[in-house]
């Protein structure tokens, strides 16, 4: 086994796109990247256009551009292919009224439809509106509700969790397989593509500030919030690609995260697409087997997942891993939770990869705190800002702190990625913004001399379960519509696999007595009502709740200190 210095990882010898970080950053400017586009040249705007159209009119329309694997199926998508595609879903989309502004909510599972659908909905300027698959259905109507979206593409059967009567401003659902013949208002794509032809290339084009598509962030208090981008993001999108996935002309790569999280819009659609990549999607669900198989058998060579599931096939042992030909990867790098040292030296010492930790955020658009390719990572921490990205350690005050102590970790707006919009909430969109000229993120961090970032915890009660968010408060509005229980607290308990898991501590109502039979039936309540990852893994019984003395608010911190002086016991 490889002995590895557990002090700091040194970078491999070799070719990278950025290969000087310092340089980089102490010369970088955004507008400087902003000429790649093909829109400096022509004025016209599309997302769309540059991570599929433009590829096949420069000559790469016969290159792959999504190679999809799910058990025994298997197929593979040029770029003409995946252009032609979404032209002809769009042209239905229009033909349907779907016009630009709309929004368009895509409920599918990793598929190419998903992709398919998701690229379509941009070309007629719609704000395209991934929802992740596990979603039940009061998750599914609390985000179409919030911005009265008129249309949703989904299949027969995630349209089971569609909650039509409770949606009036749902006009159609498009189904995108079957012919059978379905209830009034739901559509099936495949009938209606052979009825309408394709019409060639179909684009509208927009502006840089035109709403591109929208992710739905849990908070600590109340429902999430409706996060818009804006086309602008591909400028951001576009160089994180080039340079923290290290993206060249003959990558495969495969990020494992779902498009209804911000992670696999971004990171798997957006930036390796307006990279020129292929990309892999695996439609299954996690199995180390079965990821194994798809890393050899597509030949991946950069590949972005979360440490949960890297801790995951660390538990397999390497007798599996060794039977399986991982030689393509080049290039490993996480996302979503804090990475652990452990995990970065599993990488080196197994797979003979550095495992390149990146920092951002739902609202950030893009990777704002990275480990490079070609730069040394200090295991446990998130890296170093990207080049024209500026942070700063603050104060309660606003105040910047030196190196070495703890304090919000801010950002200097604005940078290309930054959210546009929270929908409907400006008084939401300003909280992020309580110093002149900072995002603040509501994590704490410590900055060293040398400038890395090491994570130190969150500053609210957000909880992060094997990389995907969970507001307590959405939780613990599920937990008390349950008949047994009376008053609900929620928070992240401490987990050595997902980082955190959802605890949930419950008052019960007089005439229920606790029982395991109870308390698994309310566990299911909270997966089949909300999602399963928002479902609570352990539920404890108490007799009060911790609460502030003049507004009765739950105290989760001190909750959270309980749990916690049980842990060191």
């Amino acid at each position: 086994m490889t002995v590895i210095d557990r002090q700091q990882l040194e970078p491999v010898q070799g070719t990278y796109n950025l290969s000087n970080y310092q340089e980089a950053y102490e010369s970088f400017t955004w507008d400087s990247i902003s000429q790649h586009f093909s829109w400096q040249q022509t004025g016209l705007v599309n997302m769309a256009y540059e991570c599929i159209d433009r590829h096949v009119e420069d000559g790469f329309g016969d290159k792959i551009a999504l190679h999809y694997v799910n058990g025994d199926e298997e197929v593979k998508y040029s770029f003409r292919e995946v252009q032609e595609k979404t032209n002809h879903l769009a042209t239905v989309l229009k033909h349907h009224g779907i016009k630009k502004g709309d929004f368009v909510f895509i409920f599918l599972p990793k598929h190419p439809d998903c992709y398919f659908a998701m690229i379509a909905a941009i070309k007629l300027g719609a704000i395209a509106g991934p929802l992740f698959e596990a979603f039940m259905e009061e998750a599914v109507r609390d985000r179409i509700a919030d911005c009265e979206g008129k249309y949703i593409i989904t299949d027969a059967d995630l349209l089971q969790r569609v909650p039509k009567q409770e949606l009036p401003s749902l006009e159609k659902i498009f189904i995108t397989e079957g012919k059978q013949s379905f209830e009034e208002g739901v559509i099936s794509l495949e009938d209606e593509m052979e009825k309408i032809p394709a019409k060639g290339k179909i684009l509208e084009w927009v502006d840089l500030e035109h709403g591109l598509n929208i992710h739905y962030t849990s908070g600590s208090t109340g429902k999430p919030k409706g996060i818009i981008h804006a086309h602008r993001a591909m400028i951001h999108q576009y160089q994180t690609g080039k340079w923290v996935l290290d993206i060249k002309e003959d990558d495969v790569y495969w990020c494992t995260a779902h498009p209804g999280w911000v992670t696999g819009t971004v990171y798997g659609i957006f930036a390796p697409w307006l990279n020129r990549a292929t990309i892999v999607v695996n439609g299954g669900r996690f199995d180390a087997k079965e990821w194994y198989k798809t890393l050899e058998s597509t030949k991946v060579s950069v590949w972005y997942s979360a440490p949960t599931a890297y801790r995951m096939l660390m538990a397999e042992g390497e007798n599996l891993q060794k039977q399986y030909d991982l030689s393509a990867v080049r290039h490993m790098l996480s996302v979503g939770e804090p990475l652990n040292p452990e995990v970065i030296y599993w990488g080196m010492d197994t797979i003979g990869k550095r495992i390149h930790d990146t920092w951002w955020m739902t609202e950030t658009g893009a990777q704002l705190i990275v480990n490079l390719p070609s730069a040394p990572i200090k295991p446990g921490s998130m890296g170093r800002p990207f080049p024209g990205i500026e942070i700063a350690i603050l104060d309660d005050n606003g105040d910047k702190l030196p190196a070495g102590t703890i304090g919000h970790l801010a950002i200097q707006t604005p940078w290309p990625g930054l959210m546009r919009e929270v929908w409907k909430n400006k008084e939401k969109y300003q909280s992020y913004f309580p110093f002149n000229g900072w995002y603040v993120s509501g994590d704490l961090a410590i900055q060293d001399e040398d400038g890395y970032v090491f994570f130190q915890g969150r500053s609210d009660d957000m909880i992060n379960s094997s990389g995907e968010r969970i507001g307590p408060f959405e939780v613990e509005s599920k937990l008390i519509e349950h008949p047994a229980v009376a008053e609900a607290g929620v928070i992240g308990k401490p987990d050595p696999l997902r980082g955190e898991i959802v605890k949930a501590f419950i008052i019960l109502r007089k005439g229920f007595e606790a029982t395991d039979d109870l308390l698994d039936e309310i566990r299911k309540f909270v997966k089949t009502r909300l999602a399963a990852h928002a479902a609570p893994r352990e539920i404890e019984i108490v007799s009060e709740l911790p609460k502030t003395k003049i507004s009765g608010k739950i105290l989760r911190r001190e909750l959270k200190a309980r749990e916690l002086q049980k842990l060191q016991k």
